[in-house]
């Protein structure tokens, strides 16, 4: 087609766009051609925003890492992520899920550890955590046999591979589900953090007078055959912030019931005081276990 006017190149687009042989990848190219330069009509955008557009997403890659990933930050931080989440779980969020965002931060190859272990590895500051969890279907039946990968920032705010005074692996760790669906661990109280701001999502939250902070949490990865791999965040209600996530993760399920405790440990003796527990409740979706791309090495 020989372009006359602007509306023509939306529609020669759109021509080549249709001639795609596989189907999801034609409809979803159509689309993103349609809503691409419906925005562009929408702002009028000008040559020079283009340009700076264009070196944006440039930059985006040029910042993404083995140990940070700016393109899942923008992500999270424009709220694509728990979107994509939502709509693909829950019954195509027609209902409650425990499904999450997996962020930024997550690793392969975590080191396993025994049912009631710590995954403390080097010195970390804070308040001891003890966690006692279960695992179960829909249906509330236990899942046995599930492999379940936690981490979670430092009372610093800092996941160990943003802080070369942590070891490697510091507060990462696999565990498996006993008959019961429950696995069990130690650690140390996390804290609320903000977001890595020396960058393209750092300019964005100024632009926007946004906070860069995310309330506190915990992260669990759970993968069993015959499950949707659930990936998870569990938050704190007490973080100031629990209502106001930079990256919009936040939802009702997800908030966990984390308990401060200023008497001794009743069994455990060796645990000082002030500590904490959290006792919680995950729930599997059936479908296929499948592990997503790791977003950092």
């Amino acid at each position: 087609m020989i372009i006359e006017r602007e509306q023509d190149v939306t529609a020669a687009a759109l021509a080549v766009m249709e001639r795609t042989s596989d189907p999801r990848l034609r409809q979803i190219m159509v689309s993103l051609v349609k809503h691409l330069h419906g925005f562009v009509r929408d702002v009028r955008l000008t040559e020079k925003e283009f340009r700076d557009a264009t070196a944006i997403v440039a930059e985006l890659g040029k910042l993404t890492t083995d140990t940070h990933n700016e393109v899942v930050l923008m992500a999270g931080s424009l709220g694509v992520s728990p979107l994509v989440c939502l709509l693909n779980n829950g019954d195509q969020g027609n209902t409650e899920t425990d499904q999450s965002l997996l962020g930024p931060f997550w690793r392969l190859n975590s080191p396993r550890v025994e049912n009631g272990g710590s995954i403390v590895r080097s010195e970390t500051p804070g308040a001891p955590l003890l966690v006692s969890a279960r695992v179960v279907d829909r249906d509330g039946r236990p899942v046995n046999g599930a492999e379940v990968d936690v981490w979670h920032a430092s009372p610093v705010g800092l996941y160990e591979n943003q802080d070369p005074d942590q070891a490697d692996m510091n507060l990462r760790g696999k565990f498996t589900t006993d008959q019961d669906g429950r696995f069990a661990f130690r650690s140390v109280m996390m804290v609320g953090y903000p977001i890595p701001t020396n960058g393209v999502v750092g300019r964005l939250l100024v632009a926007q007078s946004r906070h860069p902070y995310r309330p506190a949490h915990l992260h669990a990865l759970i993968f069993k055959p015959g499950f949707k791999v659930l990936i998870s965040q569990v938050y704190d209600p007490a973080d100031p912030h629990i209502d106001s996530d930079v990256q919009f993760g936040v939802t009702q399920a997800l908030i966990g019931r984390f308990q401060r405790h200023d008497t001794p440990h009743p069994t455990a003796r060796d645990v000082p005081i002030p500590w904490y527990s959290l006792d919680h409740t995950y729930r599997l979706e059936a479908g296929e276990a499948v592990l997503p791309r790791p977003p950092i090495k």
